[in-house]
């Protein structure tokens, strides 16, 4: 058995979970599941936390974590907001104010990355010692407070469509596609795969494993902007405590969707099909006015399912070799 194996083991598991979903909803509530409304809730819900998912994705893949994702996109929407909201709407403050955003990203990014790859800190730490200090950080200079009322080149985002197609969801799956070049069709994407395999045979096979993890971080970050660009569409406003549920949830998706904690192997395509079976399931759910608990409980149960199926798997594969 390969690790190709053991992905492709994840992605069937996935869908028999996606077509059970579909099944059982579709006989408890068909009209509703399989109405027009649920289907632009769910792609209106998706892209935010997709977006998160792949920036958590990409550093797990080296063995690592970033716990200051949600942290990072409130600091990045907190920058871009104050921005938009003091000049005026013009085509030239829409590009000052992505600038902003990445500028703020890509300084936390190098931050983290340094930690992690130069002072050599676990990176569960350092991200968190991170997120600790952005949180403290966005609370002081907005006051605890809501940055709102953008112009309309942002709120535009959230509430255009084309061809019938929330532009959020195709925003998401954008990034995703970018995601999957990089992984699949670069360099970088392979270093990324081979440091989270063995690190240390990468530097001594000649690989630059320092600048390549800051450059993961850093990546990771410009994620968080645009989750952040989306967020501030969405809600018309940026604050220091919003999307903190969504830090466990995107975890869950990325380990769900196939991604190993250890690093090494995963992909694009399981982690969408992952986020895809979540939100059906927290959107059935819902219908059935079963409480966000019991859904918590329920996530919960698949993580701790696809981490034994996926431990028999590794188990297997160790044994064959």
């Amino acid at each position: 058995m390969s690790s190709r194996k053991v992905k492709d083991n994840v992605e069937i598991y996935l869908s028999l979970l996606i077509g059970l979903v579909i099944v059982a909803f579709s006989i408890l509530i068909p009209n509703v599941f399989w109405s027009s409304a649920n289907f632009q809730s769910i792609a209106t819900q998706v892209p935010v936390l997709g977006v998160l998912a792949l920036a958590m994705a990409v550093t797990m893949l080296t063995g690592g974590i970033n716990l200051s994702i949600i942290a990072t996109m409130n600091a990045c929407s907190l920058v871009m907001a104050w921005i938009a909201t003091q000049y005026p709407p013009t085509l030239g403050s829409f590009f000052l104010v992505i600038i902003a955003g990445l500028i703020t990203a890509v300084i936390i990014g190098s931050i983290n990355g340094f930690l992690i790859a130069v002072v050599r800190v676990s990176p569960i730490l350092a991200t968190l010692g991170i997120m600790t200090l952005l949180n403290g950080i966005n609370i002081l200079i907005s006051k605890g407070s809501a940055i709102s009322n953008f112009p309309d080149y942002i709120l535009t985002i959230n509430s255009s469509d084309i061809l019938g197609i929330p532009v959020p969801l195709i925003i998401f799956l954008a990034v995703s596609f970018v995601l999957w070049v990089i992984l699949e069709k670069t360099t970088f994407g392979r270093t990324i795969y081979l440091i989270g395999s063995n690190e240390r045979a990468s530097y001594y096979s000649g690989i630059h494993t320092k600048k390549n993890l800051i450059w993961v971080y850093i990546l990771s970050s410009i994620f968080c902007v645009v989750a952040a660009l989306l967020m501030m569409s969405k809600l018309n406003s940026a604050k220091a405590s919003y999307g903190d549920s969504y830090l466990l949830v995107s975890i869950l998706a990325v380990v769900l969707g196939g991604v190993n904690p250890d690093g090494g192997f995963g992909k694009v395509f399981g982690i969408f099909m992952a986020l895809i079976l979540l939100q059906m399931l927290e959107s059935g759910l819902n219908i059935l006015g079963v409480s966000s608990y019991i859904t918590m409980t329920l996530w919960g149960s698949l993580l701790l399912a696809f981490i034994f199926l996926k431990g028999i798997n590794l188990s297997q594969l160790i044994n064959k070799h």
